[in-house]
């Protein structure tokens, strides 16, 4: 599905950004929030799209609080490989350029995922029932960015989320294919391609405490022990971090059990995507706030708990880009969605001071900083 947000972003996403940013939005009192990640040894970061960075002020904001920099759309297939053979790493670069310039990492995000392929794609997989159509984009677009992107998300969502109303593999054109072994494929490209990056499988679903939840948690240790076992050079668990303020919550125990059924394995652990709907909640911006700010701190409290957690990435850091409402009710009513750090005026939210609160409560890991830099 292409988001208007997404319509809007790639018609303007190439665009050169700004040399200089504004300083407008620089808080000289604050301490950034990739500084207090920094001092216990994590990586924070943030998920953005290329025609942002044409924003001044945002521009000089994202650096100044992320470390890290992480491709919302340019790095989806169905825009790297709009006709078959046919790449384009323009958006890519654009963002990367911009991370070079300004001290970030940039994050590969996904290189495998059953969504946002070209349209191209599915009915040549189908046809054809070559493993080569995985593998040579994966080792196309690794070796591109060898020793530039260090870490990715290799497969994305191979499990049937929480809501889905069963369990296992979700279904997909590479799994009809190829089997669950799509995502050996995956792996063995990209570790293939860059032996120095670290590989990630990233999914949502394990973090609140419902018992569909409990049945996703289960199922992923299952696709992880499988790869494991099977030796398959997966290094790590991208926890989205898609939370509710007003649905279904964290459970603190049942996280950290989870959590440390991962460190147990030698795996790391990501934040790759957390944000915290607040869509059910009352029209009172201030209440919303506070929920939105207390279930992200319940969360990152147990996950920073965790001495395998390294890196913790936001899907996006201001609401100013956030899509309407997918309710129709409430978007009559001009419901603006606030579930990030800054408003839509660049201003600093309960979330922010959220995050900054949860980095600094963690747990030191100086061991994991090095690692973390990928």
């Amino acid at each position: 599905m292409i988001s208007r947000r997404r319509a809007l972003g790639l018609s303007a996403a190439f665009a050169a950004f700004p040399a200089r940013a504004s300083e407008s939005v620089l808080r000289a009192n604050d301490i950034s929030l990739r500084a207090l990640a920094a001092a216990k040894g994590i990586l924070f970061g943030s998920a953005a799209a290329s025609y942002e960075l044409r924003d001044t002020d945002f521009a000089a904001l994202l650096p100044r609080e992320a470390a890290v920099l992480v491709p919302e759309y340019e790095m989806k297939r169905d825009v790297i490989e709009p006709k078959p053979g046919s790449y384009d790493f323009s958006g890519c670069d654009t963002l990367l350029g911009f991370a070079a310039g300004q001290g970030l990492k940039l994050r590969g995000h996904p290189l495998v995922w059953h969504w946002a392929n070209p349209a191209w794609l599915e009915d040549v997989v189908r046809t054809r029932r070559d493993p080569r159509l995985l593998t040579d984009y994966v080792t196309r677009v690794v070796r591109n960015y060898r020793g530039r992107i260090r870490s990715y998300d290799v497969v994305n969502e191979a499990l049937i989320p929480p809501d889905g109303g069963a369990g296992g593999w979700r279904p997909c054109f590479w799994l009809d294919v190829f089997g669950p072994n799509y995502l050996d494929l995956a792996f063995h490209a990209a570790h293939e391609a860059d032996p120095d990056a670290l590989l990630i499988y990233n999914d949502f679903g394990c973090e609140q405490g419902t018992p569909a939840n409990d049945r996703f948690r289960r199922h992923t240790l299952e696709l992880l022990d499988g790869l494991l076992k099977r030796s398959v050079p997966v290094q790590g668990l991208g926890l989205q971090g898609h939370l509710a303020a007003f649905g279904a919550k964290i459970d603190q125990r049942k996280l950290a059990a989870f959590l440390g059924e991962l460190e147990a394995r030698g795996l790391a652990v990501l934040v790759t995507e957390l944000d915290v709907d607040d869509e059910v909640g009352p029209r009172d911006i201030a209440s919303r706030d506070r929920a939105v700010a207390d279930e992200a701190r319940r969360f990152l409290d147990v996950v920073l708990d965790c001495r395998a957690t390294r890196t913790v990435l936001t899907w996006g850091l201001s609401d100013r880009y956030l899509d309407p409402p997918q309710s129709l009710r409430l978007k009559l009513t001009g419901w603006q969605d606030r579930r990030l750090a800054y408003d839509r005026a660049l201003s600093p939210k309960p979330l922010r001071a959220a995050l900054a609160q949860a980095f600094q409560g963690a747990r030191s890991r100086p061991e994991a900083n090095k690692a973390s830099s990928r």
